[in-house]
């Protein structure tokens, strides 16, 4: 652990009021700053500013405790120039839409000389389901389209396919599609009809009935991982979709993904990240608000929140 003296931190998320702390990651990351002896300050989005180039946020002291029912209590807030903080950690979930953005562009005015994690330039270039295709030997078939013509080539060239919101989150709106499934034309048009963006296809994975395995990488390092099974009646493995978490170790091949990704993750700012894999494939690589954490924990022992801030201090003593 570097020796750090104790920092000012800000917390960007959805109201502490209404986390779930057995299984939220920016939890822990608070429960550890907190250990450390830092200062931790908590805003919401929705109270951000701009104004003659300075970004502003009504922020309130917060202390945090591991009690389901009493995990907070907040002090008197006030308006705050974020910039006066050593590090904000941007955590608020997604979608990662307009509102979204728009945050990362404010907070690129007090980033880095106040560290932002993660760096949100790089956040907002590396939507999960875009960036991943910077890797397209280490994905499954994918396409990314608005054209039901794409589509249908697709679906004809690989048979068995998933379709999924291009910025969804969660396990929302993720279909399979069989060879003989004749909801395709319903589901593009319903697609359509919703989302303005391209969606995403891939090539349905088998494997998935096994576990669809998030691992965390630290600072470009693969740091643990938790394999998460879907309920048998569901496609989907995300544990807020009744996915079983399991406690798991990185296969050789997981090993080289990360290897060949954490480079790229580190050179773009990314301190923590979350990566999907099905059965060897990479399927996304989430930067905006990535989970797993608490999970990983207390299946394994592996504490990631304390790499984080280990990564954290270490970034803010060379920036001294």
């Amino acid at each position: 652990m570097v020796q750090s003296r104790p920092l000012k931190v800000a917390i960007q998320m959805d109201h502490i009021e209404g986390i779930n702390i057995a299984g939220d990651s920016t939890f822990a990351l608070m429960l550890e700053a907190q250990k450390r002896g830092h200062q931790l300050f908590h805003y919401t989005v929705d109270t951000m500013a701009m104004e003659g180039g300075e970004v502003f946020a009504f922020v309130e002291p917060v202390e945090v405790r591991d009690e389901v029912g009493n995990h907070f209590t907040l002090g008197e807030g006030k308006r705050t120039d974020l910039s006066t903080f050593d590090v904000i950690h941007m955590r608020q979930d997604p979608p990662f839409d307009m509102a979204y953005i728009s945050a990362t562009h404010m907070l690129d005015r007090i980033h880095p000389k106040t560290l932002v994690v993660n760096d949100p330039t790089s956040v907002r270039n590396a939507p999960e389901k875009i960036f991943v295709t910077e890797f397209p030997d280490l994905m499954p078939p994918t396409l990314i389209t608005r054209s039901e013509a794409e589509l249908r080539a697709f679906r004809q060239k690989h048979g068995d396919i998933v379709m999924k919101p291009l910025y969804g989150h969660g396990g929302a709106a993720v279909f399979r599609l069989g060879p003989d499934d004749n909801n395709f034309g319903s589901l593009t048009a319903l697609f359509g009809d919703i989302f303005r963006e391209p969606w995403v296809a891939q090539k349905f994975l088998k494997d998935v009935k096994d576990g669809d395995k998030r691992i965390m990488l630290v600072d470009g390092v693969a740091a643990g991982a938790v394999n998460r099974v879907p309920a048998s009646d569901d496609l989907r493995s995300n544990m807020v979709r009744g996915g079983q978490a399991l406690k798991s170790e990185l296969t050789d091949r997981e090993k080289e993904i990360c290897e060949r990704i954490g480079p790229a993750l580190k050179e773009q700012g990314f301190i923590l990240v979350g990566i999907d894999v099905i059965g060897g494939y990479l399927t996304e690589i989430n930067v905006t608000s990535p989970t797993g954490i608490r999970s990983i924990q207390k299946l394994s022992g592996i504490d990631i929140a304390a790499m984080v801030w280990d990564a954290i201090e270490e970034k803010r003593a060379n920036m001294a």
